[in-house]
């Protein structure tokens, strides 16, 4: 890894007017581009009224100056922050006048990029900056700043640790055949191995619940026309989002709606009704319901509880998405709401049942409070868990079968390599561009 030498700027707030604008520089010419702008250097840490100035001495604005010599700073280098009156033409002048200072304008991400370059934060932690801007509910927030914290990473890191101590027991013993050890009968090494295959299944749960306070939790309601999906819709949030009639094939279009089920953030996706002879326009409805199924996470396949019931599901369901059979229509048939075995009985029109309908959806999801235990993952931090936690479970299978240590301590190494990818410990240039560009400019 090479750590840059030049030295960039970009404006640290969004675009747009406002009271406060701020200039963030960061790089070994900060000092130098501060004389300039400033006159002299200020006090280290201590905010400052000053006056900036371009090249030419012109007056450009005037506000407060902060600098951070290193590598007390959030990168790890001299950073420079002026904040001045957010109008976007003053902070276009100001970030001109650091670029004629010898500064570059940044990339996305950059700053935070380099903060994790120069070790001041993990790759999960840099993560968490973009995590917490773009939190959508207040759990996902706090849950955020823990990652932020080191919470997430200390957990990896404690797994890691307890890899490593498995592995030194197994090589070990490899390294000294004559002790004429048995892997199967050291209680030793097998209390080591239980206690991995704890923490690989405890952590992958909280990831999980990570994963969906970040992203959200995406469902598509999917039926035959007219069985009440877009009154569904309507009731889970709260407003008359889609429009409702007696008329089957009402819905043409994807209709999208974002509601909160108790800090869990839901993406509701309201499809065409599934038929076999639609016409043209709802034939398209049709065929973005189908491209919807794709990636949903949850489906909720509504019949009309007026009808014979169906247990059959005749569209393509992504592997690993939960279906939720819903007979809508309570109200007219008497049925009783709830869950009867693993079937909601609901009624769109009355809200019976729709607190079930919820609870489903949290436990589909896998989420639950974790208070302040809870940490922010994205689906690459749980995929290399899951593999982590795939290599760690062919070492042990191959240990039961072959009675010798040598697969386990490969098998353990991979899965200690697939955790360094999470924090950055095992990391490419490509990995890292790929996370980084994700990033507001500025940040």
């Amino acid at each position: 890894m090479t750590y840059p030498a030049d030295t960039i700027v970009a404006a640290a707030t969004p675009p747009g007017t406002g009271g406060v604008g701020i200039v963030r520089i960061s790089g070994e010419a900060a000092a130098t581009i501060a004389a300039a702008m400033l006159g002299s250097l200020p006090k280290p840490r201590h905010a400052t009224h000053r006056t900036f100035r371009n090249a030419a001495g012109e007056e450009l604005d005037s506000g407060i100056a902060l600098y951070f010599p290193a590598p007390g700073s959030f990168t790890g280098e001299p950073v420079l922050e002026l904040h001045g009156h957010g109008g976007p033409v003053v902070i276009a002048m100001l970030v001109d006048a650091a670029v004629e200072l010898g500064a570059r304008l940044a990339r996305p991400g950059e700053f935070t990029q380099r903060a994790y370059l120069n070790d001041k934060l993990d790759l999960a932690q840099a993560e968490a900056i973009a995590d917490l801007i773009a939190s959508g509910t207040e759990q996902a927030a706090r849950a955020a700043l823990h990652s932020l914290s080191g919470a997430f990473s200390a957990a990896v890191d404690a797994l890691v640790e307890q890899l490593v101590r498995l592995r030194t027991h197994v090589e070990a013993a490899i390294d000294f055949p004559e002790e004429e050890i048995d892997f199967l009968s050291d209680e030793q090494l097998q209390g080591r191995i239980q206690d991995c295959a704890d923490a690989f299944a405890g952590l992958l749960a909280q990831a999980r619940v990570g994963r969906v306070l970040r992203d959200g939790y995406r469902v598509v309601i999917v039926g035959r026309p007219n069985a009440g999906k877009s009154s569904l819709l309507n009731r889970l949030s709260g407003e008359e989002a889609a429009i409702v009639t007696e008329v089957a094939g009402t819905t043409r279009d994807i209709l999208r709606e974002q509601i909160n089920i108790d800090g869990l953030a839901v993406e509701l996706v309201d499809t065409a009704g599934l038929r076999d002879d639609p016409d043209r326009i709802e034939e398209e409805g049709i065929r973005r319901a189908r491209k919807a199924l794709e990636s949903a996470d949850a489906v909720l396949w509504i019949q009309d509880a007026r009808e014979p019931q169906r247990a059959d599901i005749d569209e393509d369901i992504p592997e690993g998405a939960d279906v939720v059979i819903v007979r809508n229509k309570i109200d007219v048939t008497g049925d009783a709401p709830g869950l009867v075995d693993d079937i909601l009985f609901v009624s769109a029109k009355t809200g019976a049942g729709i607190d079930a309908l919820q609870e489903r959806l949290r436990r589909a999801a896998g989420y639950r409070d974790l208070g302040e235990g809870a940490f922010t993952a994205r689906k690459r931090h749980v995929d290399a868990l899951r593999r982590a936690a795939a290599h760690f479970e062919a070492g042990r299978t191959a240990l039961e079968k072959t009675r010798a240590g040598e697969l386990l301590a490969e098998e353990l190494r991979l899965a200690q390599e697939a955790l360094g990818e999470i924090t950055g410990a095992v990391s490419s240039d490509d990995l890292l561009g790929r996370i980084f560009a994700d990033f507001c400019i500025g940040k």
